[in-house]
């Protein structure tokens, strides 16, 4: 009887952290998708907090947020999402295509559609020196912020690719900066570590 009880104890332990999970979930999702919050382990360990969530055993994984982050769109922001994104990628393509000599190319939230109302756009441009783009932007009397960002290149070994933050009417756009040779280097996807998709301005085109 004693060891039926243990396994019942155990069974409704599991469960209770089952619903824990799915709960960050949902709410990392919600900040994600209405607060602009593009980390995924940022939004998870706010939401883990806000929930009395303090061990890591409680927070889901980056895909279980992704997936709410899906459900989230479609049954609370189904009207406005949809418009929302398609004026997010249509002032992408214009950036692309303002920044063409750096073979721009779209990725994350904004190209794989999960984008919230106050999503960040992601671009990748490749440049022979982050020098260039400064430049170019400074002439195109384009305001910006600057800071490092860091990425996987192989192994474990990291490397930086600083990130210029421009201000626009449909949000906020950051543009990493990698090498001209860094173009056949994929990216990975936050929420799986899979290889990031991206798409060149054509591509863009063809996706509006």
């Amino acid at each position: 009887m004693s060891g039926a009880l243990e396994v019942g104890v155990k069974d409704m332990a599991k469960e209770k952290l089952h619903h824990l999970r799915q709960m960050v979930a949902q709410q990392a999702a919600r900040m994600m998708a209405e607060d602009g919050i593009s980390d995924f382990a940022y939004a998870k360990k706010k939401a883990g907090r806000q929930l009395g969530a303090i061990d890591n055993s409680a927070l889901p994984s980056n895909a279980e947020v992704e997936d709410a982050l899906k459900r989230h769109n479609a049954l609370f922001l189904s009207e406005e999402q949809p418009e929302n994104l398609r004026d997010l990628r249509k002032n992408a393509l214009f950036t692309m295509q303002l920044l063409e000599k750096f073979n721009p190319y779209l990725t994350g939230a904004v190209l794989d559609g999960t984008a919230g109302l106050l999503s960040a756009t992601h671009i990748h441009l490749f440049a022979d020196s982050i020098k260039e783009v400064e430049m170019f932007l400074l002439n195109q009397q384009i305001p910006f912020d600057v800071n490092d960002g860091t990425r996987d290149k192989k192994g474990d070994h990291r490397k930086t690719a600083p990130v210029f933050t421009l201000e626009t009417d449909t949000g906020l756009i950051k543009l990493s900066v990698f090498e001209v040779d860094d173009i056949r280097v994929a990216t990975k996807r936050a929420a799986d570590g899979g290889c990031a998709e991206r798409l060149n301005t054509d591509g863009v085109k063809a996706l509006l």
